[in-house]
């Protein structure tokens, strides 16, 4: 009876079921989200993951309070010291300043790493590039090492004249510097720009054999110094510009050799003049062919009319009755028409078409300076170089203001209708001149940058092409057997007018010029040569130069003669 009671009580206790059973069964909850732990009861963390955990948060605690003990109690005396000594200053990035370029891309002013100071230093193509690149000063620092000077700075040529593209932008950085001037540690807050390349239109070959040919003339026969300038007369851009003497750009910019540099400003060739564009001379019979296209342009004269050169023409002196006045031919040119006069470099010819003489009309002095004005002779190029000069054309406002109470006379047109009579024109200005002479008068602006904005055609003049075909063709006698005769090259024609001016006080020495341009029938570059104040007599002078590079070109740089 007591088994099957108990029997009985088994089965209900099977059967029976505790509420939380209900609810943790996962089949009566359809609308739970099991991955949410709905319907489920949590369990506990255990004591071990705590324990753990506490130990973790203990060790970390320590170690931290380990390290601020270190530093606040071990080493906080010198740690002190350090951040007391310690400052933070701010130093320059020099920038590095741009590198200028030849018409090849060759490199003529570059920039070379050193090792002991904080910018490279400027470096340069030499012997011949001088007075056209210039020199710079590097920044300067005082005694205690700052720098009152941050930027590089161009002091002539190009350097000078582009200077704002050349320089760049300085950056900066700042650096932590302890009590021993030792850097701790440094962040650039800033980066350096670089200055912009300048890509010049000159050929660095051509340039550099102009100047060894100047250069070695000048020291055989005794020049105080010389100047070449070739132009592509189609465009104005400047193919060689050379000075000579010249100094070193590098000692310049270094400015440390003193000897050098004391010996550089007491040399009487006066080494620092570029000659090209501040040079002031007198041309001589290089200003015979603008006065030709004067007289035709005024009618004064047919241009086949001859006119007879005995060596000398006289003319009654007003203020010496009795006596005559006699202006001398260089030589006995017998008959001569407009362009053998050219060729040949008559004197007799042009003081008659600018003076008059007997029966012929001449072109009196406001004409010949109207004419050599209207070609910019007198007058700054504006080429984009710096400290160019103007020059003087003579006549009687000049004449008064520099020979009170002596006024102008014939003889003074004489003398000026051939170059010689108070003229100061720069080998720049003649270039530009004789330039438009081949182009048929287009006068140009010369420059020396293929970046720059195109340079505008500055005037076109009002003359008849026939007149210039007449001048370049008494340029082209004067070549083919009159005084450029060393121009007479087979491998290109080549017009020319040459000119010896006398100089100095005693007229004991000489100017020595040479100006033209080639190919004869479609003119693409002029050239001008001048050697400076030699021997008036037996001396080689500007058309050597000329023809030594002529015919360097035929063999190194024959695209130039095509």
């Amino acid at each position: 009876m007591i088994k099957r009671i108990q029997r009985k009580r088994k089965i209900r206790n099977a059967d029976f079921v505790e509420p939380d059973e209900i609810f943790l069964d996962s089949r009566n909850m359809p609308n739970f989200n099991l991955q949410q732990f709905e319907g489920r009861i949590e369990k506990p963390i255990g004591k071990n993951t705590i324990i753990f955990t506490g130990i973790f948060f203990i060790l970390v605690l320590m170690i931290f309070s380990g390290r601020l003990l270190y530093l606040q109690v071990v080493k906080g005396e010198a740690y002190l010291e350090r951040s007391e000594g310690n400052t933070l200053e701010k130093h320059i990035i020099f920038a590095e300043r741009g590198i200028i370029y030849d018409r090849n891309n060759k490199e003529i002013a570059w920039n070379q790493q050193t090792v002991d100071t904080p910018f490279p230093a400027r470096a340069y193509l030499s012997p011949g590039f001088s007075h056209l690149l210039g020199y710079i000063s590097y920044p300067a620092e005082d005694k205690n090492g700052v720098f009152w000077q941050t930027e590089f700075k161009g002091l002539d040529g190009l350097e000078k004249q582009y200077n704002d593209i050349l320089k760049g932008e300085n950056g900066g950085k700042i650096a932590e510097v302890d009590v021993k001037g030792e850097i701790q540690s440094e962040n650039i807050i800033n980066p350096p720009l670089g200055g912009e390349g300048l890509y010049t239109t000159v050929d660095s070959r051509i340039q550099g054999e102009l100047f060894r040919l100047i250069e070695n003339l000048a020291r055989s026969q005794a020049y105080n110094g010389g100047a070449g300038i070739i132009m592509d007369l189609r465009d104005g851009g400047i193919i060689s510009s050379v000075s000579y003497p010249e100094y070193n750009a590098e000692i310049l910019s270094r400015g440390k050799e003193k000897e050098i540099i004391d010996n550089y400003l007491s040399d009487k060739r006066k080494v620092f003049l570029d000659r090209t564009i501040s040079g002031l001379y007198t041309p001589g019979s290089i200003i015979k062919p603008f006065l030709a296209l004067g007289a035709l342009a005024e009618n004064i004269i047919d241009p086949a009319k001859k006119i007879l050169s005995t060596g000398s023409i006289s003319i009654p002196n007003p203020y010496r009755p009795g006596e005559n006045s006699v202006f001398k031919d260089w030589r006995v040119n017998g008959w001569t028409d407009m362009r053998q006069a050219l060729a040949v470099s008559s004197d007799i010819y042009f003081y008659t078409i600018g003076g008059g003489f007997e029966d012929q009309r001449g072109l009196g002095i406001v004409n010949i300076e109207k004419y050599i004005r209207l070609f910019g002779i007198g007058e700054k190029t504006d080429v984009d170089l710096p400290d160019e000069k103007s020059g003087t054309i003579p006549n009687p406002e000049w004449k008064m203001k520099n020979f009170a109470g002596d006024p102008w006379r014939i003889g003074d047109t004489y003398n000026s209708s051939i170059g010689q009579y108070g003229w100061q024109v720069t080998p720049i200005q003649m270039l530009r001149a004789i330039a438009a002479i081949g182009n048929d008068g287009r006068l140009l602006e010369p420059h020396f940058v293929l970046d720059k904005n195109a340079p505008a055609t500055l005037q076109i003049m009002n003359l008849l092409e026939k007149d210039f075909a007449i001048v370049r063709e008494g340029m082209r006698q004067a070549v083919s057997y009159g005084t450029a005769i060393a121009l007479n090259v087979p491998y290109v024609e080549v017009a020319a007018k040459t000119g010896t001016a006398q100089v100095g006080v005693s007229k004991n020495k000489v100017n020595s010029w040479v100006v033209g341009f080639w190919p004869v029938e479609n003119p693409k570059y002029a050239f001008t040569v001048m050697m400076e104040s030699g021997p008036s007599s037996g001396a080689t002078g500007a058309t050597s130069v000329m023809r030594g590079l002529l015919d360097w070109m035929s063999q190194n740089a024959p695209e130039y003669l095509k």
